[in-house]
């Protein structure tokens, strides 16, 4: 599986005045995609931290197409791009009711070691899920 939708509902705080989402909350529910699609091959975040791995975002880019607004259902689509050494990448859409595209984005997340703060190759059982896909 390499893509993993939900849905969400934009709630009222999360727009400005204009009824539109505030682009910082694109961030949110990126990261709500990406924890879903972990949590749908097999890992959890509580799992890694749990085992002394954390998985930080260290680039995150975002392109708004087109606003999300009030009460919308968003699709947010999560794509696995791809996973070497210490990396790994996701691609996602987001797409309102009318199957139209908002916004796009990328992440790039390194495995870290709790315990020094350094990067680390990914677990193996990260590896092993991943080689399922």
């Amino acid at each position: 599986m390499r893509e993993h939708e939900y849905n969400v509902r934009v709630r009222y705080a999360e727009t400005d005045q204009m009824g539109v989402v505030y682009h910082g909350n694109y961030a949110q529910y990126f990261e709500m995609g990406r924890v879903e699609w972990l949590r749908n091959i097999g890992i959890s975040y509580k799992w890694m931290e749990e085992n002394g791995v954390m998985l930080p975002v260290v680039s995150l880019t975002m392109n708004y197409k087109k606003p999300a607004r009030y009460d919308d259902i968003l699709r947010v689509k999560t794509i696995f791009k791809s996973q070497k050494s210490v990396k790994i990448e996701f691609d996602y859409e987001i797409y309102n009711e009318q199957d139209e595209l908002l916004t796009i984005g990328h992440s790039v997340l390194v495995f870290v070691d709790m315990k020094t703060g350094r990067p680390m190759a990914a677990p193996e059982y990260v590896k092993t899920q991943l080689l399922r896909i």
